[in-house]
């Protein structure tokens, strides 16, 4: 078990801990502290790596709730599959954990071969999750089940459904009910999130369908997570009076280059200028999703891709130009992922905690390095941990 010393950086937690010292020792951190002598740890192994991160941030890995890494896409026919992504994509945009979903297609994609994307970049440094289901209801799963595949399955953490939106299967509410409480029920005996995703799209319905299913029941509004909730400014509205009402969204920032799509910066303003706190706002890629252009008649006309990287470019942004300050905007993609997904050990700096951390040059938000789980990933902004066939 190797250690790891990193000296002499600010520490975001993401909360602010001042100039600290970080001793990590495996996948895990050892100590936070004022000062931990480099002599010391040198004493117990010779061989420790000693980062100076002197005049840099040091904060927790980014997580991505919302990523599809083993491909996704679909629309148009079988060449607008996406390909799976390979790990350095990850480690370029500082994501150290990863959660995936099916996208469209439940029918051609599988989620066994999900399950066994998310072992395979398990086994090559980051950490990674996955949601049973799809677009449709009803779902697909491994096992018997939404509720089951929760409960069994250790990467499974919640289910995926579309909802207002002309690639889904338009449930009823009673049908979305069914799913939100049996992933609740499965979260409650899995010890897990058992959140429901639900992607949502641009038709007129908007969140109505998630307050019909939640009304009347004891769920609490954070058991679903409405995404892409910034894919326009009339759905944006809707997310705030949700967030304002006690609700959880998510923004995605592979959106911002639609012209009709509210920037997660603007997005964040426009919280802040209603005083929603940020903690009920999370920020996912879609990377690896196909981006489908549709014209008014319905037909498919263009066709993208979303990008891993957007999310340190949104968290840049942010940074730069919201106005919020640094632990708000890290906690968007730290510690408000994990806490609404469950993961104890993940999203912030502290002893105990999973070794998933970044070094950030603050004058211009650029990635010096990238640790996850306690390993190198990304030494002064170059990659130098790959994927398995990256190499050849």
């Amino acid at each position: 078990m190797g250690l790891l010393l990193i000296k002499n950086g600010h520490v975001y937690g993401p909360t602010s801990l001042g100039r600290k010292d970080i001793l990590i020792a495996g996948r895990s951190i050892l100590s936070i502290d004022t000062h931990i002598s480099e002599e010391a740890v040198r004493a117990l192994d010779k061989n420790a790596a000693i980062i100076d991160a002197e005049g840099a941030w040091v904060t927790p890995g980014l997580m991505d709730s919302h990523i599809h890494f083993n491909g996704a896409g679909g629309e148009g026919g079988p060449h607008f599959r996406t390909p799976p992504l390979q790990l350095s994509s990850f480690i370029q945009a500082g994501i150290t954990t990863a959660v995936a979903p099916l996208g469209t297609d439940g029918v051609s994609r599988s989620l066994r071969e999900l399950l066994a994307k998310a072992r395979s970049l398990e086994n090559e440094g980051i950490s990674t999750y996955m949601y049973s289901g799809a677009y449709r209801l009803p779902s697909v799963s491994i096992t018997e089940n939404v509720m089951t595949d929760i409960v069994l399955i250790d990467k499974v953490i919640g289910a995926k459904v579309a909802l207002s939106d002309h690639r889904s299967s338009h449930p009823t509410v009673e049908e979305l009910r069914r799913l939100i409480s049996d992933a609740r029920v499965g979260g409650m005996l899995a010890g897990k999130a058992g959140i429901v995703e639900a992607h949502m799209g641009a038709e007129e319905w908007g969140l109505g369908i998630i307050q019909e299913a939640l009304a009347g029941t004891q769920i609490p509004m954070s058991q679903i997570v409405p995404t892409h909730v910034n894919r326009n400014q009339k759905l944006f509205d809707e997310a705030l009076k949700y967030c304002e009402q006690g609700g959880v969204a998510d923004m995605t920032t592979s959106m911002g280059s639609d012209s009709d799509s509210v920037k997660p910066c603007d997005g964040v303003r426009q919280a802040r200028l209603r005083n929603i706190p940020l903690s009920r706002f999370t920020m996912s890629t879609d990377g690896n999703g196909s981006m489908p252009v549709f014209n008014k008649a319905g037909e498919l006309v263009g066709m993208g891709i979303g990008e891993p990287i957007t999310l340190f470019t949104a968290l840049r942004e942010i940074l730069l130009e919201s106005g919020v300050s640094t632990e708000e905007a890290l906690a968007l993609v730290t510690s408000n992922v994990a806490d609404r997904l469950k993961l104890a050990n993940k999203g912030r700096l502290s002893a105990g905690n999973d070794a998933d951390l970044l070094i950030i040059t603050p004058s211009d938000i650029a990635l010096r390095y990238v640790v996850a789980k306690g390993v190198i990933m990304m030494k002064e902004g170059t990659v130098i941990r790959k994927g398995t066939f990256e190499s050849c």
